[in-house]
């Protein structure tokens, strides 16, 4: 279904052709070096960019059009920024409230959090989106896409390339950058062509084009901050929101953002949403050459279903359908291995050869669209979900898309047929709504199924799972009472209404008036400044507080998400969740290695490096910093959330070691918390290990890659090498200054 290409491809006039043909064409090899610059990728990327460098691999600063955040994330930002001396939003900024929403945890904070938004809104001029009325990216591809923009998000879904939007997720800092009207920093990214050819069969929908892509890319990381660029006939045979739902799944990739060809139906779909100034015409110019190709044939595409704990994880639907008992026992063994837990089951779902689920949901930015939620109701038309243990759950992405909905008769059909309708909410995404019931099943159209990101608490002896599937085959699955159904196998009208947006719900309640004259902040109990944080000393004694060998650490474990994200505006109160479900000694651990965080001279070391003084042969050695570190083989897959690393700063944390980092969201996130990001490749650190990095400030200050350690292990003595890929002169200072907070007070004081 995908097959990759992986040296220099040359794309003319919607085909790929080799270079000997482009070469019998006329073309140069200054058409050849120069081709990067007949990307879509490139002509956006050099409009939005300050530097005066915009050759390939060169340092881009990127200036975004719009900034998008939800209820989790925007306390944060809006609070560092005020920090360091926001006056007012600089560029439109949307702050909307689709995961905290329900208010059902923590009393009045989540609808604190709310009022402080819409306050924030009022004091610096920004866009306040109330609880329910659409999800963040719904809201931003019907009101804030425009074909040829960069927006830059603090969801790690902030993907809008199918409507002509280069768009990137991110963590909080760096909204926060161009919100003081800094830039993004980044180095000229590769672009990879994802072409499509064909058109998909019946039966088959955006996720299950989606999962092929990631199968293909993930694992072996062809695509890792990579751009993709699709292109190709098959696209056009596609409608906007299939568009739409590959394009949001295609985060799970670890690419740096997409792109899409646009075309009569992208113009469409502004023209609908009233926006018709909005289309531009993209498309690759002349000889494009890109730095690989993913090619997809969209014939070949069928009904796919990912496997718990991973979007990669994945099957053809059908193989699981008939062999469910190989594939089923498979998948339970990597769990087990993965939760250590050797009571953990899938095969327990298998009945007389059938796959039996407890739960299916359709929702979000991925699942909740017009057309997939219609899809489904064609095909539930005149059936019934059952009376047992399955039941349906269905959230329409924004409040325009609901109403039509309901016009059109395909809300009355699905609850007919025993579905449960509900308000816009990402919570099915993260674990905040529909957690299943102790080992349930869970199949859904949303965009992740990590370890317990649906709700479930495996420290309490609860574990669940989910798998992800397309809205089609889930609703054929209700229709057979629970039992696992492909769409490809069902009988169904395939046809939809088309589309009428009622702008209505956003005029009568979307906040976009500018700045208020007199308008304050509006603060909540919840929600508290950022602790201070000290600036990078001499030295570093660092304790590893956690040693994590997973193949991958993802941000749900680094800090949970559901009920977590209720104290996402308190940073001291969020840090005790900090790797809970991982390592639930984390936080003791690293409370009292960063006790006293700083020391003078060893002498003044508190017990937690008690040892170090003589093991380590620092008695003359002076002014340390006490840190707490982490080690990961590969952190930071999934979520683009800043709090995966501020916790750990809050908690005393100095460092992380890595293999390699999942994603430069990540990476960044670390270095933005002060947070120094080293990568070693053969030492085996352990919990409670102590490492002495002499110099650090020092060497940081020098652009030094490679630090030679000492790590102090139960009396033994080891030496290895600490490696930190280069800095922009603006991270280095970040890092001395101890955090992005600190560097701006310091640039303020010059």
């Amino acid at each position: 279904m995908a097959d990759l290409i992986k040296n220099e491809v040359y794309f003319y006039q919607n085909n790929i052709i080799s270079k000997e043909e482009a070469a019998a064409l006329g073309f140069t090899e200054k058409d050849f070096t120069e081709g990067y610059k007949n990307t879509i990728a490139y002509s956006i990327l050099s409009k939005h960019n300050k530097s005066e460098n915009t050759q390939k691999g060169g340092k881009l600063n990127i200036v975004f059009d719009a900034l998008a955040s939800h209820d989790i994330t925007y306390v944060g930002i809006i609070q560092t920024a005020k920090a360091s001396g926001l006056k007012e939003f600089p560029l439109p900024y949307v702050l909307t409230n689709c995961h905290n929403s329900l208010c059902a945890v923590g009393g009045t904070i989540n609808e604190d959090d709310h009022m402080f938004g819409l306050s924030a809104a009022k004091k610096y001029g920004g866009i306040y989106v109330p609880a329910n009325l659409a999800v963040i990216h719904t809201y931003m591809r019907e009101m804030m896409s425009g074909c040829g923009k960069m927006i830059l998000g603090s969801d790690s879904h902030t993907r809008y390339g199918a409507l002509g939007v280069m768009a990137c997720g991110e963590g909080g800092p760096e909204l926060v950058k161009q919100l003081l009207k800094r830039t993004y920093d980044i180095n000229y990214p590769e672009v990879i062509a994802v072409v499509l050819k064909n058109k998909p069969k019946k039966g088959v929908g955006p996720q299950d084009v989606a999962l092929s892509l990631i199968k293909a890319v993930f694992k072996n990381g062809f695509v890792k901050n990579k751009v993709l660029e699709f292109v190709g006939d098959g696209v056009y045979n596609l409608p906007i929101e299939f568009r739409n739902g590959i394009d949001v799944m295609t985060t799970e990739t670890t690419c740096l953002s997409s792109i899409w060809i646009t075309d009569k139906k992208t113009e469409d779909y502004f023209k609908v949403h009233k926006r018709a100034d909005a289309f531009k015409k993209l498309e690759p110019k002349g000889l494009a050459v890109y730095d690989g190709a993913v090619v997809i044939d969209l014939e070949k595409v069928v009904p796919q279903i990912a496997m718990p704990f991973h979007p990669s994880n994945v099957f053809d639907l059908k193989e699981v359908i008939q062999k469910p008992y190989e594939i089923l026992k498979e998948v339970e063994e990597q769990g087990r291995k993965l939760l250590n837990n050797k009571s953990y089951t899938l095969t327990d779902k298998i009945k007389d050869g059938k796959v039996y689920i407890e739960q299916g949901v359709i929702a979000g930015c991925a699942g909740g669209t017009y057309d997939n939620i219609y899809m489904a109701s064609n095909i539930l038309k005149g059936k019934s979900c059952g009376s047992g243990r399955f039941s349906l759950s269905v959230y329409p992405s924004s409040q325009s898309i609901y109403i039509d909905l309901v016009k059109k008769g395909a809300v009355a059909t699905l609850m007919e047929a025993g579905a449960v309708i509900k308000p816009a909410f990402c919570g099915p995404c993260f674990g905040a709504g529909d957690v299943p019931c102790n080992n349930g099943l869970s199949i859904r159209h949303t965009t992740r199924n990590f370890e317990s990101r649906e709700g479930s608490k495996p420290s309490a002896g609860q574990i669940a799972s989910v798998a992800l599937m397309d809205a089609r085959s889930i609703a054929a699955t209700a229709a057979s009472g629970g039992i696992l159904t492909s769409a490809e196998e069902t009988d169904y009208n395939d046809k939809i209404k088309k589309f009428t947006f009622d702008f209505a719900p956003y005029k009568n309640r979307v906040y976009s008036g500018g700045k208020e004259e007199g308008a304050e902040l509006q603060y909540g109990p919840n929600i508290k400044d950022w602790p201070e944080v000290n600036s990078l000393k001499d030295n570093m004694l660092v304790k590893i507080a956690s040693a994590i060998y997973d193949d991958v650490t993802t941000t749900d474990e680094l800090i949970p998400s559901g009920e977590t994200s209720s104290y996402r505006s308190n940073p001291l109160k969020l840090s005790e969740f900090a790797l809970s479900r991982k390592d639930p000694g984390y936080v003791e651990r690293a409370k009292k290695a960063g006790e006293k965080a700083v020391c003078e001279k060893a002498s003044d070391f508190p017990e937690a490096f008690k040892e170090a003084k003589e093991g380590l042969s620092l008695t003359k050695v002076k002014n340390f910093n006490l840190v707490s570190g982490v080690f990961a083989v590969k952190p930071g897959d999934g979520s683009a959330r800043e709090q995966a690393a501020s916790c750990q700063r809050v908690l005393g944390g100095g460092i992380n070691i890595a293999r390699e980092y999942a994603t430069k969201r990540y990476r960044s996130n670390l270095i933005n918390w002060g947070i120094i990001p080293f990568t070693n490749d053969k030492f085996d650190f352990k919990t409670d290990d102590i490492i002495f990095i002499p110099s650090v400030r020092e060497k940081i200050e020098n652009g030094t890659e490679n630090f030679d350690v000492k790590v102090l292990r139960k009396g033994k003595v080891y030496d290895t090498v600490l490696k930190l890929d280069k800095l922009t002169d603006t991270e280095k200072q970040i890092i001395l200054d101890g955090c992005l907070i600190n560097f701006y007070k310091s640039e303020a004081l010059k």
